[in-house]
């Protein structure tokens, strides 16, 4: 859904979504604006944006040295990249493979490509599935996982860390605030058979009970084994690689030592320490790999390019934008969900813990 916006805010926006001149020129003229490549030009020029302007490189090298103290150890050279973009520093990416093999030379020679195999791929445009499913890799710690990527343009939606994978209640929560986010829903919703999502399948098929398109009602929900989930089960290897494999070792070498047992106590202090700081290392992840480029690949089905356009101008790759708009039909939603708190753990182990921070004169671990 595009918010009423002028001419110049729109070519700001686009251009800070990574689109060439000429999608931008496409697009704003399937709003009615109609400019040309030299004002285009000037207007970019007007607001100091430009693509050919590189940062110092020392800007990016302390940026890289500061990300391979951290989950960023695991990040390849296209990854680094996308965040070194992300966060308006803006670099070649042949400098970045020189810097990083430079500044982390052990890294980048054991980094090996592997390539999986897999059935071809298809879906309609944006928003026509949206793939959920939870990851558990953590969740010996107390750390649960869930997220959801749209089909076609592989946006990853929502990607939450919470005390929990099993409740509907929480995992219903997820999908009701993507709803408000983008402005609707998808026609088909993928999830796994586990029970945690009985409420995911009761939203969607509740609030698509009324369509009159061949998946409405019942047919709006698609279910399955969780390895079959092909969008997000191939994602999160990526989520893996790009930041959580950190936690997974970094965790698990505290039961190693013998200061994680997996007892209750213990994994409340682990999400009351690390919850927060995961969520921000799963934000990251989401908005960098929403801003990435997606190489093309021989499924010729499948559009390469960047999720966030793919995702906002469909037009661009001759697909439509499938979502269904809400209707008043969504507070009756809200009222069946659990939705997250600041308090990341047991409000009783909350409440003491934080007591004693305030006794010791110590604050909440910000990295």
């Amino acid at each position: 859904m595009v918010v009423a916006m002028d001419r110049d805010a729109l070519i700001k926006l686009y251009f800070g979504l990574g689109m060439s001149y000429q999608d931008i020129l496409t697009t704003l003229a399937l709003q009615g604006i109609i400019v040309s490549k030299s004002t285009l030009r000037r207007i970019l020029r007007a607001c100091g944006l430009n693509r050919r302007k590189y940062a110092d490189l020392e800007v990016a090298i302390d940026y890289i040295v500061g990300q391979l103290g951290g989950p960023g150890q695991l990040h390849g050279y296209r990854w680094m990249y996308a965040k070194l973009l992300e966060r308006g520093i803006r670099i070649r990416k042949e400098d970045v493979r020189i810097l990083l093999s430079l500044l982390d030379p052990v890294n980048s020679q054991a980094r090996l490509k592997r390539r999986l195999s897999r059935r071809k791929y298809f879906s309609q445009g944006p928003n026509f599935i949206w793939h959920v499913d939870g990851y558990d890799k953590l969740k010996p710690y107390g750390i649960c996982i869930n997220g959801c990527i749209d089909g076609y343009s592989r946006r990853i939606i929502w990607l939450k860390a919470a005390f929990t994978n099993s409740d509907p209640k929480v995992i219903g929560s997820y999908f009701v605030e993507a709803i408000e986010n983008v402005g609707g829903y998808p026609r088909l919703l993928r999830t796994d058979m586990g029970t945690e999502n009985v409420l995911l399948r009761d939203i969607q098929q509740f609030l698509r009970r009324n369509d009159e398109d061949d998946r409405a009602g019942e047919r709006s929900y698609i279910t399955g084994a969780s390895t079959a989930n092909q969008r997000i089960e191939s994602w999160w290897g990526v989520m893996r690689k790009e930041g959580v494999q950190y936690w997974i070792q970094q965790l698990g070498e505290l039961k190693d030592e013998g200061l994680f047992t997996g007892d209750f106590l213990d994994k409340a202090l682990v999400q009351l320490c690390f919850m927060a700081i995961i969520q921000e290392d799963l934000n990251e992840i989401r908005h960098v790999w929403n801003a990435h480029r997606i190489r093309p690949s021989t499924n010729a089905n499948v559009p390469a390019g960047i999720p966030n356009i793919m995702y906002t101008a469909p037009h661009l790759w001759g697909a439509d934008d499938l979502l269904v708009p809400f209707s008043d039909d969504l507070p009756t939603c809200k009222e069946s969900c659990k939705f997250l708190t600041s308090v990341p753990c047991d409000e009783d182990v909350f409440d003491l813990c934080t007591i004693i921070m305030e006794e010791s004169g110590m604050g909440f671990p910000m990295n």
